[in-house]
């Protein structure tokens, strides 16, 4: 099993390299990191279960109404692949469940 995020700013069009991103599983920390120059981070491993993602969006953002985007997802098949991409602007996000 294994996870994976791209982060694309909708204000720039472009990819938001540098966005702290954190992923946890029962209150720890499995992973934290920086998105790369193309926006990606990954390489973690979820746990079984429910797992968040946390997008530190007020460091990456100046001005934003969103200072944390946090998505949470199951993990119901351990050997899948789960991609959580997040398209990012000062007053809105959206995310889906990627490939």
């Amino acid at each position: 099993m294994s996870f994976s995020t791209h982060v694309l700013d909708a204000v720039t069009g472009r990819p938001a390299a540098g966005l702290l991103v954190r992923l946890e599983h029962d209150g720890r920390v499995l992973g934290e990191g920086r998105t790369d120059e193309d926006g990606r981070l990954k390489g973690w491993t979820p746990g079984a279960g429910v797992n968040r993602v946390v997008f530190d969006t007020g460091g990456y953002l100046a001005d934003t109404f969103y200072p944390e985007v946090v998505v949470a997802f199951t993990v119901t098949d351990p050997s899948a692949h789960h991609h959580v991409p997040l398209l990012l602007s000062p007053y809105a996000y959206s995310t889906y469940r990627g490939s």
